[in-house]
């Protein structure tokens, strides 16, 4: 019996215990600074560090701690970053005067500049093929560079593209904003193979992938992510998010897809199967966070966002962002327990 008493008085306790629960929110608040608004923010994994594009250079923050470590000058229009390891460089898109910067990733110096054209946005690496490639908006095109700074050839795409993404075995993918189209692309062959809708998501915008399932997420201003087999050519499923998306990510290791926007949300959807999918937390983030950067190997969404000034005259354009106040913020998902006394 007194076994028993002790087990039941065990399981008592135990009830006392709330349930922890598991959620995403912000851990960390730097204050970076500086001028200009921003972009895209890319994620340099294995150093530990961002790059963030800033309207006329890019940032480079170490992730750890928030700090400046250098910037990469004399860009006209800042937009994306990609970098490439087995180089030692890295490229930052020139959008204004329609090029590209080629910089050393040690000292951020600029090491060239290689003509890409209007409206150079997005950039990314390809491993597969070693070869870098634009996302050009207004010019419909895509750019390949060879990572030693050579220009290769433009690519058109046949829409106005935003964000892509490499899937690591030569395909790389574009979202194409206009025509509500993902974009497929031969790395090696520098070609267009396939495209299909994102029909209902219409405006893709930013995208990420899941190269164990071959799933492709993109982020649409129609306030829906689209999730697409990529090898079929077709989307599976979709589901709801904010408004004004400009980033997204997904992490393999929790199964958590994100979407980052302007209206001040972190949409946070998981990957229940390859085809199902469903919002499991909306977390509220300042106005205007709309760019993330997900760095994989420690799980971490990166977000920046400022305070605001009036919005102009006659409400066209967006308002100007506040000289010292752009600001990085981490994500990350964190489990709460709390212990509640018997009343």
């Amino acid at each position: 019996m007194r076994n028993i008493a002790l087990v039941l008085t065990l399981a008592g306790v135990a009830a006392l215990l709330a349930q922890s629960s598991s959620s995403y929110r912000i851990t960390q608040t730097y204050t970076l600074g500086g001028e200009g608004r921003w972009d895209y923010v890319v994620p340099d994994p294995p150093n530990h560090r961002l790059f963030i594009a800033r309207e006329n250079r890019v940032m480079v923050v170490d992730e750890d701690h928030g700090t400046l470590l250098g910037e990469v000058t004399g860009i006209q229009g800042a937009h994306g970053t990609a970098v490439v390891e087995a180089s030692g460089h890295g490229f930052a898109t020139s959008g204004n005067d329609q090029s590209v910067v080629m910089f050393d990733l040690k000292t951020y110096k600029t090491l060239g500049r290689i003509p890409a054209a209007e409206d150079a946005d997005a950039i990314v690496y390809d491993s597969a093929s070693n070869r870098v490639f634009t996302f050009n908006g207004d010019s419909h095109s895509s750019t390949v560079i060879d990572p030693a700074g050579k220009l290769i050839t433009n690519i058109p795409l046949g829409g106005k593209p935003e964000y892509g993404a490499s899937a690591g075995d030569g395909k790389v993918y574009g979202n194409l904003t206009d025509t509500s189209e993902v974009v497929e692309i031969d790395a090696k062959i520098a070609t267009v193979t396939r495209r299909w809708p994102t029909a209902p998501c219409k405006q893709p915008v930013s995208m990420a992938l899941d190269t164990a399932h071959h799933r492709l997420f993109s982020g649409c201003r129609s306030g829906l992510m689209a999730i697409s087999d990529y090898q079929a050519g077709k989307v599976v499923s979709t589901v709801p998010i904010g408004t004004g998306v400009d980033g997204a990510g997904y992490d393999a290791a929790s199964g958590d897809a994100f979407a980052s926007n302007a209206d001040g949300t972190l949409t946070v959807i998981h990957q229940d199967s390859p085809d199902q999918y469903h919002v499991v937390q909306t977390v509220t983030t300042p106005q205007g966070s709309r760019n993330m950067g997900l760095d994989p190997m420690n799980h971490r969404v990166f977000l920046v966002s400022a305070k605001f000034g009036e919005a102009p005259a006659g409400g066209r354009g967006r308002p100007p962002a506040l000289p010292g106040t752009f600001t990085l913020m981490v994500v990350q998902r964190v489990t709460v327990g709390a212990y509640q006394r018997r009343p």
